[in-house]
């Protein structure tokens, strides 16, 4: 009898063939891939695709393409650099920006003054809290409807407004948000029970920046200190120090350091573990007004619009590179993250610049930024618009 057809080789064998490709060559296949596909899917395929993933030469080479043989990048160290992120990063920032924006909300109109701190919450930006010169802190649904859509006005039961001054920071973790005001208080509020009232901090002084890291709250004040509360206890004031010769306009922590700019232009560390400070008086011809801290690396705008790269490696904060992408006025807001970088001024504009400073686009509005992926910012009134990239 005559043989019948030839069976179509299956997936495992044409898996099989191509693992027998030399290593160099499968390693060159893969470089095609998008990150999102060598970090997600490869790994679920088989143990050797997996490790394609973990070629860091590779990382480097498809970081320098998105970027360019000519720059450094990063442009701080590159001891335990976490280039998988940084590619994928980088990669979305490239797809999502490079054109137009084609999605932009309006938050509903319920401010009455200007809105002075924007801050996406939950990891996804699914919810935005705002706060204003008209005292009051809000939370917005932004998957509700076309344009979103007010949630609460935060609180303390018979006060008609959050706080009783300007609402000029704002900062989270976990279910904790935390409010800074000129009314020398930053307050709590529990986002996991609708924003209720969770406790008052008195700070003695005007609060001009926040940030969160485990249970400990920072604040910098108008009166040139920068003071630790635990959030959890009666008595929160954990220490109190001074740094600097001026307010303290910005600051950045992680778990290890916090570094701080004041408006007498210096920049301070203060290292959490041995409880004492390193001060440096930079020389910087204007002082830093906005700060982000990822990894080892710092980067602050300052009042004159340009952007300041500082190495925190070794413990020691040392001054790497500025760059001007465009700004002609003080930085209002700088989100810094593996492989993207969003800056925006007072100068009614928003940049967006790769890792390195290279633009990729620039958006026409005022006020504070807050963005990965989904941008948030006031638009210099009583409005916030959310930017929502193409995709």
């Amino acid at each position: 009898p005559s043989a019948g057809p030839s069976p179509s080789p299956s997936a495992s064998a044409e898996s099989s063939d191509l693992l027998l490709l030399p290593w160099e060559i499968l390693t060159h296949i893969a470089s095609y891939l998008p990150a999102h596909c060598l970090i997600n899917v490869l790994p679920k395929v088989c143990r050797t695709l997996s490790t394609v993933g973990e070629d860091a030469t590779a990382w480097q080479l498809r970081a320098q393409r998105l970027i360019g043989s000519r720059v450094r990048f990063p442009v701080g160290p590159r001891d335990d650099f976490d280039w998988p992120t940084s590619c994928l990063e980088m990669e979305q920032l490239i797809t999502f920006w490079a054109g137009e924006v084609q999605h932009c909300i309006t938050l509903p109109s319920s401010h009455i003054a200007l809105v002075n701190s924007v801050l996406l919450l939950g990891g996804k930006g699914a919810v935005c809290a705002t706060g204003s010169r008209d005292y009051d802190v809000k939370l917005w649904d932004l998957e509700e409807g076309s344009n979103g859509a007010l949630l609460h006005t935060l609180g303390r039961k018979g006060d008609f407004t959050s706080h009783q001054g300007w609402v000029w920071c704002l900062a989270s973790e976990g279910p904790l948000l935390a409010s800074g005001s000129f009314d020398s208080t930053v307050r709590l509020w529990d986002l996991q029970a609708g924003g209720t009232n969770r406790g008052l901090i008195r700070t003695g002084s005007a609060v001009l920046c926040l940030s969160c890291q485990n249970d400990v709250l920072l604040a910098g004040t108008f009166n040139k200190r920068i003071n630790m509360y635990d959030t959890r206890a009666a008595e929160p004031l954990i220490k109190s120090v001074h740094l600097h010769g001026n307010a303290v306009m910005c600051l950045a922590a992680d778990d290890t350091y916090i570094v701080s700019g004041s408006e007498d232009c210096t920049v301070a560390v203060y290292d959490c573990r041995a409880m004492k400070c390193q001060c440096f008086c930079l020389q910087l011809s204007s002082y830093l007004s906005s700060m982000s801290y990822s990894g080892y690396e710092v980067w602050a705008g300052d009042k004159k619009g340009m952007l300041h790269s500082f190495s925190m490696q070794t413990s020691t904060l040392k001054l790497l590179s500025r760059f001007d992408v465009g700004h002609t006025a003080l930085v209002t807001g700088i989100h810094k993250s593996a492989g993207c970088l969003y800056t925006c001024s007072t100068d009614k504009t928003i940049h967006i610049p790769s890792g390195p400073p290279r633009t990729l686009c620039t958006l026409c509005h005022a006020g504070v930024v807050h963005g990965a992926g989904i941008v948030a910012v006031s638009t210099g009134d009583e409005t916030v618009n959310i930017w929502r990239p193409r995709k």
